[in-house]
């Protein structure tokens, strides 16, 4: 059964390439400050002294030429304009996709791509909550769970002891792999690497591989600590 369409006029703004290539670039520098991050929680496996002394290089690094704390601004500041143009291009492409689809298609045509869709705006828009949340928590200390410690290794373990702490972790774990499992294949796609069948089979590979590498090496510290592994 056809559906009727109704045409959305001329748009205003960048077009769509131009959109999906910013969050395809946009998308790469979080997997590569994800992947670092990964490797920082990982460090509790090795003693608190290991992940504090982790902690402090971090506000090191760079020095003299950076100032103490320098390295940590200048990725801060790369990670907030990337997020501001990663989430402006994704709500401008949504709002588009709104807009241009004026009837729904039929459920058993199209289920799988609503589906997808769906989980990454809303899984986005929920990992964006998580992230302000992750900051308040671990990095201004405004949000304090189970005490009020200076130490980041102590906070960390600390957090993990609580079962709430940790279901919000898990599910933000989740939803982040979710969004890199379609996010690594969009942006594959966007910056054109799938050039044969064979590197579109190797891009599947690799989304897969970086979105299972990623749920397992974040959730692996919570749930140690949670079970009594790291004392």
């Amino acid at each position: 059964m056809a559906t009727q369409t109704v045409s959305a006029g001329p748009r205003s703004g960048p077009n769509s390439i131009l959109l999906k290539t910013v969050m395809a670039v946009t998308g790469l520098i979080f997997i590569g400050f994800i992947l670092a991050h990964m490797y920082g929680n990982l460090m509790i496996f090795a003693g608190k002294d290991a992940f504090d002394e982790y902690a402090h290089h971090l506000r090191t690094f760079g020095s003299p030429m950076l100032p103490e704390g320098g390295f940590l601004w200048v990725m801060r500041i790369t990670l907030l304009v990337s997020l501001v143009l990663h989430a402006w291009s994704a709500f401008t492409l949504w709002a588009r996709a709104g807009a241009a689809r004026k009837t729904r298609y039929q459920v058993n045509k199209a289920a799988k791509s609503i589906f997808v869709s769906r989980a990454m705006r809303w899984g986005g828009v929920a990992l964006l909550l998580f992230v302000v949340f992750h900051l308040l928590h671990f990095t201004t200390n405004t949000i304090q769970v189970n005490g009020d410690f200076s130490r980041p290794s102590d906070r960390l373990v600390s957090s993990f002891e609580v079962w709430w702490a940790v279901l919000i972790y898990v599910i933000a774990v989740l939803a982040l792999g979710m969004h890199l499992l379609h996010g690594v294949w969009s942006a594959a796609m966007t910056l054109g690497l799938n050039t044969s069948l064979d590197r579109a089979e190797v891009i599947r590979v690799v989304s897969v591989a970086v979105a299972a590498v990623v749920v397992i090496g974040f959730l692996a510290p919570p749930f140690s600590i949670l079970f009594g592994l790291i004392p």
